[in-house]
């Protein structure tokens, strides 16, 4: 296994290669380090349960209702079922967006193959529940509507669909990176102190947008085509 340059510049990774692929190191750690903070969070959150939530319960329990409220507003009530796909999804991206605001660390969503792998996944699986919810020739047959003619502008739209969700998410996040790099350079502490604090809210934001774009994806397969 080789490793490469990459790390030290803005935007760069550091680099392996292995069976004639390459992989993001510093991605692939931060990755697994978001999963890892995310359960410990969970499990800290559900270890003494309490009838009167406090501390991380108490947080956790307002993150999770409003997200399920979230759910059955915009998915209706076949959403439940990915409930828990929807708020690990969310919970993953606000940590996964803030890692890179702590010193020596980097966020694993500044790689566009993080938020690309994310968006294929979720509209994979747009299309795997609008086969299982309609059917295989129902769900493609949609595809040709109104007109066969429109099948070229429907495969554009899907195809656009992943491109658009992931350049969001990983521009958004890199830039600010490169932006609180580039104070901390110009004019340190109080400029880059208060752009961190507006950053932890774009990385809040950012997360939201991600998940609420996600979920009107699915509720579209979730959807009987007749309403």
């Amino acid at each position: 296994m080789g490793h490469g340059g990459g790390g030290h510049e803005i935007g760069g990774h550091k680099l392996a290669h292995f069976a004639g692929l390459t992989f993001n190191l510093d991605t692939l750690y931060m990755t697994w380090l978001a999963m890892g903070i995310v359960i410990i969070l969970a499990v800290i959150a559900t270890r003494r349960l309490e009838l009167v939530p406090r501390g991380w319960q108490n947080f956790l329990e307002m993150a999770v209702t409003a997200l399920l409220d979230q759910i059955e507003n915009t998915m209706g009530p076949k959403g439940k079922k990915l409930a828990p796909l929807i708020i690990t999804l969310f919970l993953f991206l606000v940590v996964a967006n803030e890692l890179g605001l702590i010193p020596g660390l980097t966020s694993p969503t500044n790689d566009i193959n993080t938020t690309l792998g994310l968006a294929l996944m979720v509209i994979v699986l747009v299309h795997i529940l609008g086969v299982i919810e309609r059917g295989p020739v129902r769900y493609f047959k949609h595809f040709f509507e109104p007109f066969i003619p429109f099948v070229i502008i429907n495969i554009i739209e899907e195809l656009a669909k992943p491109i658009t969700l992931s350049f969001r998410l990983f521009g958004n996040i890199l830039a600010g990176e490169i932006l609180l790099i580039i104070l901390g350079m110009l004019v340190p502490y109080v400029i880059p102190t208060a752009w961190l604090a507006f950053s932890v809210f774009v990385g809040v934001v950012q997360a939201f947008i991600f998940t609420m774009l996600s979920m009107s994806y699915l509720s579209n397969s979730l959807k009987d085509e007749h309403h």
